[in-house]
């Protein structure tokens, strides 16, 4: 008999597990607990080992053609004077000309399509209970129903319920990175064309992100808390800092409060001693989440679904498989969550003195450039991101 597989999630890692593991012969089953692909978000870049997941699947073409090309990143001070641009893959560390940035939603609705056909999508629904033996896994949805499976992947992001089934509370894996923030939807009244502009004060930044959709754009509140908010009030967990400042911040508050996409969330990092119990295992965000600082996340995604589905098809069982995804990917997975801690002294400095160094780097940025510097500073940020050989399975 074939074996079975019920995964959690049906973002980035989900559908990429669900189609190589079906190629390779095993029954596959996704659930998720939104109505349909989502088809919202901001776009996200998919570089190195990512791109030559997405070139086995036979998609890298349909992605390239959703490119979004973002042209310039302009950093303002808190009354809108301009600092300095610079090129996106500059903050990123990404390779201009190979990498990919695509809307989220646009990703998602690419590898839903190429796993269709063959893998049974069920939506609305999510686990609600986990019971394993040496035998298999019951697993219990919200709606009541029941399935029997070899193995469950968490595949269900930050806040993954699996983990918590599976592993325990999220406070016990959760490494809070000192911002909180607000994201929505908003009207380009900038008239921006592929580009975003940044203002920042000490400890607070507000970010206008235009990634071609003619009159709209992503907008974003981004705050330095100390210590982890409680953001089931929104307003003033986040929104409420930014009263009474300059540049466009009464314009992005006003379209915070009345946006109905408004998403507030934490800043965090999953960090686990390990990714599997059992027959249950994590991937993606669940697993090892970097925080959007480090830009890697839906590339850390690709590629942790494509060596879980690999091992999972050539090793002789789960056991032996769980432990070598893990010992592949470890390190890559460390050096990328690395990569936070510069995104977020470039996106938000904490301080006066980290804000004006910050700046001045800025101002230096194309002396920099012309000397070649920034090629030996970024060495680091291209091994993280590249150096990653990407296996291959049969």
């Amino acid at each position: 008999m074939p074996r079975t597989a019920l995964i959690s999630g049906a973002g980035i890692a989900g559908p990429v597990l669900a189609q190589q593991l079906r190629t390779r012969g095993w029954e596959v089953t996704v659930v998720e607990r939104s109505p349909a692909v989502r088809a919202s978000g901001y776009p996200v870049d998919v570089r190195g080992p990512a791109l030559d997941v997405l070139a086995e699947l036979d998609v890298l073409d349909q992605v390239r053609a959703a490119h979004v090309a973002s042209r310039r990143i302009t950093f303002l001070d808190g009354r809108g004077r301009r600092i300095g641009a610079i090129a996106p893959e500059a903050l990123t560390g990404g390779t201009a000309g190979r990498d990919v940035e695509v809307p989220r939603g646009t990703l998602m609705r690419v590898l839903h399509e190429r796993s269709r056909d063959d893998v049974d999508y069920r939506f609305g629904d999510s686990i609600s209970e986990l019971r394993q033996d040496d035998d298999g896994v019951e697993v219990t949805f919200r709606s009541g129903r029941r399935q029997d499976c070899d193995v469950v992947i968490g595949a269900d992001g930050l806040h993954s319920a699996v983990r918590r089934l599976a592993f325990g509370p999220e406070e016990h894996y959760e490494h809070y990175l000192g911002h909180c923030f607000a994201g929505f939807t908003t009207r380009d009244h900038l008239g921006l064309e592929r580009e975003a502009v940044i203002s920042n004060l000490p400890g607070r930044g507000g970010i206008l992100y235009n990634s071609g959709e003619p009159g709209s754009a992503h907008g974003f509140l981004v705050l330095h808390r100390r210590n982890r908010p409680d953001l089931t009030d929104p307003d003033r967990a986040v929104l409420s800092a930014f009263d009474g400042l300059g540049w466009e911040f009464p314009a992005l508050v006003s379209a915070a409060r009345s946006a109905d996409d408004l998403f507030t969330d934490v800043v965090s990092q999953i960090r686990m001693p390990s990714w599997s119990t059992g027959r249950v295992a994590l991937v993606g965000d669940a697993a090892h989440a970097p925080s959007f600082l480090s830009g890697q996340g839906s590339s850390l995604a690709l590629v942790g679904a494509h060596v879980l589905a690999g091992e999972l098809a050539t090793q002789p069982d789960h056991r032996s498989a769980f432990a070598a995804y893990e010992r592949k990917l470890r390190e890559h997975v460390r050096r990328n969550q690395a990569l936070a801690g510069s995104g977020g002294t470039a996106l938000l400095p904490p301080t006066r003195g980290r804000l004006a160094l910050r700046n001045a780097v800025l101002k230096a940025a194309p002396a920099l450039q012309r000397l070649r510097l920034s090629k030996l500073l970024d060495r680091g940020t291209d091994r993280a991101i590249n150096g990653f050989p990407t296996p291959s399975y049969p």
